[in-house]
C-alpha cells in the first residue's frame, strides 16, 4: 500500500466527517427568513415574562405600594416589600458588575476588551436578557427574594491589581436578617456570592429553596447559524461527569438532573455565564429553545435546588462571567474548561497539551495572529517531518515495484484474489511492507483533526484580522455573491479558496510519482472540492491554516524527493530479491497464505453451485 492508496483510505473517512457535517447544515436551526430580520426590527425581549417560576412554586409579588402592613403576607420579611432600586457599580480590570438593591443581586455585566460583531460594547447579560429569581419557602408561601428590597452602605467603585471588594445586601428583620455578599476581586471574571439567613429558622420551611435562572444568550457574533450551534447548557455533576444539552437542533430542549450537580454554565460560542457551587446543588432542571428574535442566540433556564441547611451556614457560589479562554476556565472549577470544545477524546489531547501552550507561548511575544498561524504550522510539521518523509520512502518503494506489478495486472486479469497472493509474495521477497506507509499517516491524522475545533472554537482569534479577513475566528468574504450557493453560501471565503486550490495541485504533483489508478486518484481531486463546500463558512484562521500548512508539505515533499535516489532504492530491493530467495516464511505469513488459499478454494467451489 503506498502513500496515496493510505491517504485515499484517509480521505474517505475525512468524507464521512464532511458528510455529516454537510448534513448538519442541510438543517439549519431556523430558516433564512427567521434568522437574517434585523436586530433592530425585533422587539426586545421580555425576560419579566420568562417561564422563571415553576408549578409548584407560586411566589407572592410585592403589594400595591400604597399598602402601609406588608406583614400579612410576608411575615417577617415585609421590611423589604417596600424599597427604591438602586444600582451599585463594582469595576474591575476585566469587567463592570453592575448590582442592584432590588433583590440584591447581579443586574448587568459588561466586559472589557471585547466588542459585539457590530462593533458595539459586549454585554453578556442585563436585566431585559437575564433575571434571577430566588424562591424561598416560607410559612406565608414561596417568596421571590428577588422582588424585595434590600440595604447596602456600599456605593459604586473600582479596584485593581491583587485588590478587592467585597459588597453587602441585607434585608434587616430585627434580631434576624437575610444577606447576599458579594466578592469582587481587582483582576478576573468571579464574583462570589453567598447567601445567609440569620435567626430564621421559624419562618422558612421547607428542605429546598430554587434559585431559577432565566438568561437570554445575547448574539455576540456575525454567523448567527454557527452562534446557535454553538450555545447550549452545559453542567459537570459532583460525581464529575460532564453533559451538556443536545447543540444542533431547532426543537426545544430540556433535562432533569436527579443528582448532584456542581456547576452549569449558558455556553456559547466564545462566552460563558456560570455558576459553580461551593459544596453542590440537589438537584437541577434546565431547558432551551430558539427564539424568532435574531438578537438573541437561545433562550436558556436554569432552576437549581439549594439545601435549606445550607442557608445558614452561608450557601455560597461563584459566577463566572466571562471569555471562553482554555487557560483561564480550567482555573474556575474541575472540568470547567469544557466549555471550550476541543474536538473528539481521539484528538482533544493534542490541542489541550500541545497547541494551547504553544498559541499561548508565540502569542505573549507576537501580536500578529496570522503569523503565529504560520510558526505553528512549521513547527507541527518539523516535529511531523521524520514520519512524512517515512512515509514519502514507502511510496518511492512502492513506485520501485511498479513495472513487477503492472505485469502482474497484464497476466492474471481480474482475479483480485490471485493479485493479492502475487503481491503478497513480491513484498516478502522484495523486503517490503505495504503498510509502512500507513502508520506515519496515521500518527499525522490527530494533528489534522485537532485543527478542525482549535481554531473555529479559539477565542484568542476572535477580532483579529489578517490581510483582507477582518475577523479569523469565523469566515472571510473575498466576494460577496447576489445569490445563495446552496450548502455554499452567497460569499467566496478568498482563505478557503486558496486551500482548496493548493490541496489540487498538490495532489496533482503526487499523482505524477504514484502508481494509484482509477477511482482511488480521483478521490484526491474530489476532497478539496468538498471541503471547499464544507469550510466556506468556517473560521478563516482554520482556512489559512491548512493552506499553509499545504505549501510547506509540497516543499517537504520537494526537498525529499530531491535527497531520495530512487535507482539507489531499486537497488535496494534488489538486494533484498536475493537475500530473501531462499528464506523460509514466518508462521504468520504462512497463516495469511493458508487463509487466501482458502479463500480461493471457497470461492471455486462456489462457482461449481
Amino acid at each position: 500500500m503506498d502513500r496515496n492508496q493510505v491517504i485515499g483510505f484517509v480521505l474517505i473517512a475525512v468524507l464521512l466527517i464532511g458528510y455529516m457535517v454537510i448534513e448538519q447544515k442541510k438543517q439549519p436551526l431556523l430558516k433564512p427568513a427567521d434568522t437574517e430580520v434585523p436586530v433592530e426590527s425585533q422587539p426586545p425581549a421580555d425576560t419579566n415574562n420568562l417561564p422563571v417560576e415553576t408549578p409548584q412554586q407560586t411566589a407572592i409579588a410585592p403589594a400595591d405600594t400604597t399598602q402601609t402592613d406588608y406583614s400579612a403576607q410576608y411575615g417577617v420579611f415585609a421590611a423589604g416589600a417596600k424599597g427604591e432600586a438602586k444600582d451599585i457599580v463594582i469595576e474591575n480590570e476585566q469587567a463592570k458588575f453592575t448590582f442592584s438593591t432590588r433583590g440584591g443581586l447581579l443586574k448587568q455585566v459588561e466586559l472589557k476588551g471585547y466588542t459585539t460583531w457590530q462593533g458595539q460594547p459586549l454585554i453578556l447579560l442585563n436585566e431585559k436578557s437575564s433575571r434571577q429569581n430566588l424562591m424561598l419557602p416560607t410559612v406565608k408561601g414561596n417568596i421571590n427574594l428577588s422582588e424585595l428590597y434590600f440595604q447596602t452602605h456600599a456605593g459604586s467603585q473600582t479596584v485593581a491589581g491583587a485588590d478587592s471588594v467585597t459588597l453587602v445586601f441585607t434585608l434587616p428583620m430585627g434580631n434576624e436578617s437575610l444577606v447576599h455578599t458579594y466578592r469582587i476581586g481587582g483582576t478576573g471574571y468571579q464574583v462570589k456570592h453567598q447567601i445567609k439567613a440569620n435567626g430564621l429558622q421559624n419562618s422558612i420551611i421547607g428542605n429546598e429553596m430554587s434559585l431559577v435562572w432565566a438568561n437570554d444568550m445575547k448574539r455576540q457574533e456575525k454567523n448567527l447559524e454557527d452562534a446557535r450551534n454553538k450555545s447550549t447548557l452545559i453542567y459537570h455533576t459532583l460525581a464529575s461527569e460532564t453533559d451538556e444539552l443536545k447543540e444542533l437542533t431547532q426543537d426545544p430542549q430540556s433535562e432533569q438532573i436527579a443528582e448532584e450537580v456542581k456547576w452549569l454554565a449558558f455556553n456559547q460560542k466564545f462566552f460563558n455565564a456560570g455558576i459553580i457551587a461551593h459544596r453542590s446543588f440537589s438537584t437541577a432542571d434546565i431547558s432551551y429553545h430558539i427564539p424568532r428574535d435574531s438578537g438573541i442566540v437561545k433562550s436558556g433556564l436554569m432552576d437549581l435546588k439549594i439545601p435549606v441547611s445550607d442557608l445558614y451556614k452561608g450557601a455560597d457560589f461563584t459566577y463566572y462571567l466571562g471569555p471562553n479562554k482554555f487557560k483561564t476556565l480550567k482555573k474556575v472549577a474541575d472540568d470547567y474548561e469544557e466549555n471550550v470544545y476541543m474536538g473528539y477524546s481521539a484528538v482533544s489531547w493534542v490541542n489541550k497539551l500541545i497547541i494551547v501552550q504553544l498559541f499561548a507561548a508565540l502569542e505573549s511575544g507576537i501580536s500578529n495572529y496570522g503569523i503565529i498561524i504560520i510558526i505553528i504550522v512549521l513547527v507541527i510539521k518539523l516535529f511531523l517531518f521524520p514520519l512524512s518523509r517515512k512515509s514519502y520512502l514507502s511510496m518511492a518503494k512502492m513506485k520501485a515495484l511498479k513495472p513487477e506489478l503492472d505485469e502482474m495486472k497484464e497476466r492474471l486479469g481480474g482475479d483480485m484474489q490471485a493479485m493479492q497472493q502475487e503481491q503478497m509474495k513480491l513484498y516478502r521477497q522484495m523486503g517490503v511492507n505495504p503498510l509502512s506507509g500507513c502508520l506515519p499517516v496515521l500518527l499525522q491524522m490527530p494533528f489534522l483533526f485537532a485543527m478542525f475545533f482549535f481554531f473555529p472554537n479559539s477565542i484568542e482569534l476572535r477580532g483579529q484580522s489578517f490581510l483582507w479577513a477582518e475577523d479569523l475566528s469565523t469566515y472571510d468574504v473575498l466576494v460577496n455573491l447576489p445569490f445563495t450557493i446552496p450548502f455554499y453560501g452567497s460569499h467566496v471565503s478568498g482563505f478557503t479558496l486558496l486551500m482548496t486550490i493548493s490541496t489540487i495541485l498538490y495532489t496533482w504533483s503526487n499523482n505524477q510519482v504514484t502508481t494509484v489508478q482509477g477511482p482511488m486518484k480521483s478521490i484526491g481531486y474530489i476532497m478539496p472540492v468538498v471541503f471547499m463546500f464544507v469550510l466556506n463558512s468556517y473560521s478563516s484562521g482554520l482556512s489559512f491554516y491548512y493552506f499553509v500548512s499545504n505549501i510547506i508539505t509540497f516543499g517537504q515533499q520537494t526537498l525529499i524527493r530531491r535527497f531520495v535516489d530512487e535507482e539507489k532504492i531499486r537497488a535496494t530491493l534488489e538486494e533484498n530479491k536475493k537475500k530473501n530467495a531462499n528464506k523460509k516464511k514466518s508462521k504468520f505469513q504462512q497463516r495469511l497464505d493458508n487463509a487466501m488459499k482458502a479463500s480461493q478454494e471457497a470461492q471455486r467451489q462456489k462457482k461449481k453451485f
